[in-house]
Order: structure tokens, then sequence, then C-alpha cells
């Protein structure tokens, strides 16, 4: 009788949602139901709204909190330490009598919104008793009173709460050579499942604005998210506003379904513009500014591109008047600046009203598996192809990589990747967005002075960068500039010792390396605070399955295959133009084909080998190129190496070290490899020194480039 009436309070109040009984039912009798943890309503909302009485596994020291015990009586209760062995064991003897139980994994309350270590004693009750474990999710108490999260979210009276019961589960036997090895791995094991259910329960099937209008919702219209070198903050409703006001001129002057390029670079207007496209059914393509002319109206054809927006003062600045010239001979090219100058007083009011209804009115002319936004590979080993990503896809990775990382509305973002990069894309902007975090534009990654001063005056927590970019940084930076920063992330190249090291002793800082790409949305992998191993990308993400196909001569991992509904919806290729071609590779359909040579240990960690194109066959023998830098990398720090492989008479092929380090020599390449264990075959039959090595726009070598610069010198 108390049970329902509590029940129909708890459902009156809060407008609780059931989802997925029926796995209750499908777990059985003996069942360990695992949730997370938001708030000190979690244990009476699972007491009220699970079908039957199940046993609470709780503290020790909290049940004999005052305020505790008068509940106690209500429910079945198992107290128990779960550092105690002997708790572990009683709980497990229990449900092996057919019984079902509760427990909450973090043994605490989350202080962050995300999720908190997971304590291993919950995965060997699980194993060692044989239970079906059955998560449970509990979303929206982290927005009440009754939350630990003042000052992180915004917190209301009485917020919507979804309880959803996920599929039971069997956590399976890991191999292991101790007991101590046996419970951390189980372990491990059980934060994936923790993880995995907090992805599998976000909403990636929707909109991006449909998303914008469910995290304003969150965290309320007037906070500020959002700002550029103008210094002209963005709330959401402000945002939405620009959004809605630029739509309409954008709609006048373009078709719907069709692709627009976008050549901006990160500023507000950008954003704007972005959104705008998506909510009157045009796609954006991000043109890449560096890419130079040929390249630009390679993209455009390729995504048959008609209409080109980009701005004036912006043109001017980046001395891109060639190539706009260029695009204009196949594209209409409109500028921001004509586009704004025709919003009128009455559109802004209009614009700004439309802003604050929008939630009533707004119904998605899209749907999540449309095209997104064409992005563009970076051509760092032949000609770019577009890569068309949907809604979902970009929504699936914001999802994958915030249930792995605690990040919140408190945290301020520099976001220094261009926005025509899916690093800085999803991870730079559209992650922070929808999650309330505080995001900073600066439009270009190169000024290694300016961009630490940025940092350090806006308070920073987070940046993003990669290799390249992230060693200027530290050489220039004031051993203060970052000391607001607790995440920085490395991606799109592989991080090098020096520059781990660097951040490490000037800063205090590690940095997490991941692994990514384009086609995916971009993040496959990371590591995280909870799971770091320095030289590696880090463990995949939830939702990746992932397969190594064996290649000939490589006797160390293999070619990474993956699936997952980050994977692109397909190619535009420059010989068949604005023809989608799905992803295949040969696992079947919706496979991808990194390319990559991926080793990944018994805990899920992966190491990039290097790319499949980038072995040198010698001598029937298969070298990593990446590997050759490496050795160079090692002895010769804090300059940048790049090998290559050319055609050779004798050998089949011959390696060449292109190097910024002046005084490179062959003699003391070969002792570093001899000290690492290394052969003969591992060292480059030339070295070329390059003062200024051919870069991308995201920091990495030019390798075509780069080898057409050898050629032609090595001719003359």
């Amino acid at each position: 009788m108390i049970k329902q009436l509590v029940r129909g309070l708890l459902a009156w109040l809060f407008r609780v949602k059931l989802v997925g009984l029926e796995n209750y039912h499908k777990a059985g009798e003996r069942v360990l139901i695992v949730a997370n943890h938001v708030s000190y309503l979690d244990p009476i909302l699972l007491w009220a709204f699970l079908p039957e009485d199940v046993t609470f596994a709780i503290n020790t020291q909290v049940a004999e909190r005052w305020w505790v015990r008068p509940a106690l009586r209500f429910a079945k209760v198992f107290t128990m330490d779960p550092l105690q062995p002997m708790s572990v064991k009683a709980l497990t003897h229990y449900l092996k009598q057919d019984r079902k139980a509760a427990i909450f994994p973090e043994g605490r309350i989350t202080s962050t919104g995300a999720l908190m270590k997971v304590y291993d004693g919950a995965g060997v009750i699980a194993e060692k008793s044989g239970a079906m474990v059955l998560p449970i999710r509990i979303d929206g108490a982290q927005y009440t009173l009754m939350s630990r999260l003042r000052g992180v979210v915004r917190q209301r009276w009485f917020p919507p709460v979804t309880i959803t019961i996920l599929p039971p589960r069997i956590l399976a036997h890991p191999s292991a050579s101790s007991l101590n090895e046996n419970r951390r791995l189980t372990g491990m094991m059980l934060t994936d499942l923790m993880s995995d259910m907090l992805f599998e329960t976000g909403n990636y099937r929707q909109t991006l604005f449909s998303a914008l209008l469910g995290a304003r919702k969150v965290h309320g219209g007037g906070h500020v998210l959002l700002e550029d070198l103008q210094r002209k903050p963005l709330s959401y409703n402000r945002l939405i506003a620009q959004t809605l006001a630029l739509g309409r001129k954008l709609a006048e002057n373009t078709s719907k379904g069709e692709t627009v390029g976008l050549l901006l670079p990160n500023m507000n207007s950008t954003v704007a513009a972005l959104l705008s496209l998506q909510i009157h059914g045009r796609v954006p393509a991000m043109l890449n500014f560096s890419a130079g002319a040929r390249n630009l109206v390679s993209a455009c054809k390729t995504a048959e591109v008609r209409t080109v927006i980009t701005a004036r003062g912006f043109v001017a600045k980046a001395e891109l008047e060639g190539s706009v010239a260029a695009l204009a001979e196949r594209a209409r090219v409109l500028y921001l600046e004509d586009l704004a100058g025709g919003i009128r007083v009455a559109d802004k009011l209009r614009a700004l009203l439309a802003a604050y209804t929008v939630g009533f009115w707004y119904r998605d002319g899209s749907r999540p598996d449309d095209p997104a936004v064409v992005l563009f590979t970076s051509g760092s080993e032949g000609e770019p192809k577009g890569v068309v990503l949907s809604h979902a896809n970009l929504l699936a990775n914001r999802e994958q990589l915030a249930a792995r990382l605690d990040l919140n509305a408190r945290d301020t973002l520099l976001n220094v990747l261009p926005l025509f990069h899916a690093f800085g894309l999803t991870a730079g902007l559209l992650l922070p967005l929808l999650y309330g975090m505080r995001t900073f534009l600066y439009p270009t990654p190169l000024h290694y002075r300016i961009i630490p001063e940025i940092a350090y005056e806006i308070n920073a927590t987070i940046l993003f960068g990669t290799n390249t970019f992230l060693a200027g940084y530290g050489q220039h930076a004031h051993p203060y500039d970052f000391y607001s920063v607790r995440y920085v992330f490395a991606g799109a190249e592989k991080l090098q010792e020096s520059t781990r090291k660097l951040w490490m002793e000037k800063f205090g800082l590690r940095v997490l390396e991941g692994y990514g790409a384009t086609e995916t949305a971009p993040i496959l992998a990371a590591n995280t605070p909870m799971f770091y191993r320095e030289g590696t990308v880090g463990r995949f993400m939830p939702g990746i399955d992932w397969r190594l196909e064996k290649v000939p001569g490589v006797t160390e991992g293999g070619r990474l295959h993956v699936s997952g509904p980050n994977v692109m919806l397909g190619y535009l290729l420059p010989e068949r133009p604005g023809q989608l071609e799905s992803p295949a590779s040969r696992f079947g359909p919706g496979w991808y084909d990194t390319g990559d040579i991926v080793q990944v240990d018994d805990e899920g960690f992966a190491s990039i080998l290097g790319r499949a194109k980038r072995f040198a066959k010698i001598g029937g023998e298969m070298v990593s190129l990446a590997v050759v830098e490496e050795l160079a990398e090692a002895l010769w720090p804090g300059h940048l190496h790049a090998a290559i492989a050319l055609p050779d008479e004798k050998k089949g092929e011959k390696i060449v070290l292109a190097t910024q380090f002046r005084e490179a020599q062959r003699s003391a390449l070969a002792k570093q490899a001899q000290q690492r264990g290394y052969g003969e075959l591992y060292l480059p039959k030339d070295i070329w020194f390059r003062k200024d090595m051919p870069l991308l726009a995201t920091g990495k070598v030019d390798y075509p480039t780069l080898t057409a610069q050898i050629r032609t010198a090595m001719k003359t």
C-alpha cells in the first residue's frame, strides 16, 4: 500500500517514465541490478517502480544515518562494505539463493554528472554468483535538489525522470593470472557495461537542432555558451535567434536539399550558418580554406556545391582572394556581411520572439539519418574525398565521448581546431554546445604565443589539439598559462614522447591521446582519466565494433575495421560527384576499413602501429615508416621528422627520412635503432634536411607534397 502511494506521488511530481520493463522479467530469478547513482532519490525510485521488492545492498555507514533508518523499514536491505572481502562473499552467497539484489557500483552519488569510479567488488559479486546483470539507467534525477550537482547543472524542483531497464547480460569470466588480476579485469568489464548503458540510453536519434533545443531546456535559455574574438558571448536564446534570422536569408538564396559550401573560420557566425542551413533542409559542406584554390574547386565539384558562403573580412585577413575568385567561376559566392545587411530590425525582433517559442512550434524537417554535414578527408595520402555524416553519426559520437568523460557545464573549452576538421567540429563544438559547456572559438591553431594567453584569460579547462600544435603551445607558453586546464586531448596524429614529457614537466598536465577518422565522426578510441595507458590511444568508445584483418608481412596487429552508429553515411568521390558510396569492407556493409595497422592488448588498449600504406616493403619485409619517425624523434626531440618510401631497383623500396634537424646523421640513427632492437631495415637510405616541412591544416605532415619535393630534389 505504502509502495503504491509513493509510486503515485513520484509519478505525479516527476512524470516518471519507466522504459524496458520487459527486460526485468527476462533476467530470471538470480539477478544483480546495477544502476548509476545521480541523487538521493535513486533508491526510492527503484524501490517504487520495480515490480518486486528487490533487496538493496547499501553501505553500512549510510544505513546508520538517522534520516536513512526510517526508510529501511519499508525495503529489504543488505548492508555491506564493498571494500571488505567478507561483505562481497556474503552478498555473493545471498544471490546464489536465486534472489534479486540492487547495487550502485559507484558507491557514491556523482559529483560531476558523469559516471564515477566503479568498484571492482560489484563485478566480482556478479561473476562469482553467476547472476544475470541487469543495467538500469536513472536519468533526470541529477537535476533535482537532491543531487550533488549544485553549480554543475541547473537544478529544479521537479524535473522529469526516466528509468530505463536494459537487456540483462552475463559478465563473462576473463582470463587472468591471479585473483587480483581477475578482480581488476572483472571490475573493468562492469565499468564498460555501465558506460555502454549510458551511451545506449543517450538520445542520438534526433537532429542537431533538436538536440540544441533539448540542451537549452536543460541549461536554460540565458546560459552563455559561445564566444569568439569579437567578444560578444552568445546564450542559447541568442544563438537560436541568430540561427533563425540567418536561416530565412539562406533559404531565400538556396534550394531545399542543396549542398552549400561554408568557407568560414571559427567564429559565432559560422555556427549560426551551419545550423541555419540544417534547419532549412540544406547540407553544409565545410570547406578547408587552407587547402588552396585547386583543392577547394575540386571539393565543390565532388560535393556538387553551387553556392558558397564566406565573409569579406575573413577573405581579406586570410588572403583568400585568389581562392574565392576560383570558386566564383563555378559557384555563386555569398557574403555574410551582405546577408546580415538584409536582415531588418523587424526580422531580428521576429527571430528573437521565435527563439523563445521555438520549442512549441518547431518540427524537424530532417530525419536523424539525413546528411547533416559534408567534411573532406585531410588528403594526407591522396586527393581528398567528401565524407557525408548524418545527424545521428555526429550525435552518437558526442554521446560516446560523454559516456567516458566527466564533462559538464562548469567547463570552458578552448577550440582552436578548424570546424572543417572532424575533431574540431564534433569534440570542439558539438560536444560542448550540447552539454552547456562554454566554448571559445579561436580562428587558427597556429598562433603558438597567443593561444596560451587566451587559455589563461578565459580560464580554459579543456583543450583539444594535435601533437604539432600542442608542442608549439608548450614551448611558447608561460608555466602558469594553463593553470585552470584539467584535460588536454591530442588527436589526428601520433603524440610524440617529447610533447608528452614537455606538458607533464612544464604544466603538470597529462596529455590524453585519442584516435579517430573523419569517416567515424571522428572519435574511435581515447585515453581517459579512468583508463589510461601511455603510448596507446586508449580504449574503444561504447558502441564500436572492431575487427583486425591479418596483413601479409606484418607480424604484430592487423588492419582495423570498425562499425557503429558513428560510421559515416558514405563517401562522395571525385570521379563520381554527388553520388553517395556507402561504407563497406570485407566484413560487410556498414563496416569501415580504417587502413591503419592496430594492435589491441588484453585490456582493450589500442596502439597505432602505422598506416597500411605507410609501410615500406624492403627485400620482402614490411617496415613501418612510423617506427622510423619514432626513432628519429627519440634521438632528436623537438624537431619534425617524416619518413617516406620511394622505389628502389635492388630491394623494391627504400626509406627516405626528411627532418628539421640540420645535423641529423645516419650513423647516429643506426646506434639508436640498435639500442631499441631494430635492424638495418629500419634505417633510412637517405636523410634530407627540410627547414619548412609541408603541413596540412590539422598539423599532419603533407606526405604527397613532401614526396613530390624529395623526388624533384633527387632528380636535380
